[in-house]
């Protein structure tokens, strides 16, 4: 088990990052909620979970404990695999997502691409005893940030959707409609959040 990776940071992408550790380049999957605290780190250290499978072994990557724990939390829900447990955790940061199952928002969760009804109630029924004894409390605050909105940030964040495995005229669709619906500028973190969810 690779508990994390330290090195350096030779490639960005809201979806993955590779890490050089001495000439070896570790790619590694990781969330939004990660990619918008990595900034522009020349040297990175992530916690990762290594999911091995027949036909591959992937590396999953967390800035924070409290996102690894959440991450490990979910895939322990039958239902909800790896990609998913990361595509929840690129719509909804850590605390969005444990006050949502806290105050069982079954909607919240629900909105995310590839989560069903029966995905988010199983989810909130597995996870709100145990989310809420390692909870500090009920009062989570809900960040937002906004950055610069162009040309560049829809490119960016349309790839990262095309990574995640949409349709590429679905990607367009959400990224369009998700720039409409913010009525102001929009971080790139912001608007790949905003397309992931469900239309």
């Amino acid at each position: 088990m690779i508990a994390y990776l330290k090195g350096k940071l030779a490639y960005k992408d809201p979806t993955f990052v590779i890490i050089d550790i001495t000439g070896v380049g570790y790619q590694v999957k990781i969330s939004l909620q990660t990619y918008s605290q990595i900034k522009d780190e020349e040297q990175i250290m992530l916690l990762t979970y290594l999911h091995i499978k027949e036909d591959g072994h992937t590396l999953y990557g967390f800035k924070e404990e409290s996102e690894k724990k959440l991450f490990l939390n979910l895939i322990s829900i039958s239902g909800v695999g790896p990609n998913t447990a990361l595509m929840i955790l690129s719509s909804l940061n850590a605390d969005e997502l444990e006050y949502a199952i806290i105050h069982e928002e079954v909607k919240t969760i629900q909105n995310v691409k590839g989560v069903g009804i029966k995905t988010a109630q199983r989810i909130i029924l597995e996870l709100k005893d145990k989310i809420k004894k390692e909870a500090l409390g009920d009062s989570i605050i809900l960040p937002s940030s906004f950055g610069k909105s162009n040309n560049k940030v829809r490119e960016e964040a349309l790839q990262a959707l095309l990574t995640l495995g949409f349709p590429k005229a679905a990607a367009e669709k959400n990224i369009t409609a998700a720039l409409k619906n913010s009525g102001q500028e929009i971080s790139l973190e912001e608007l790949i959040k905003a397309s992931l969810k469900n239309p």
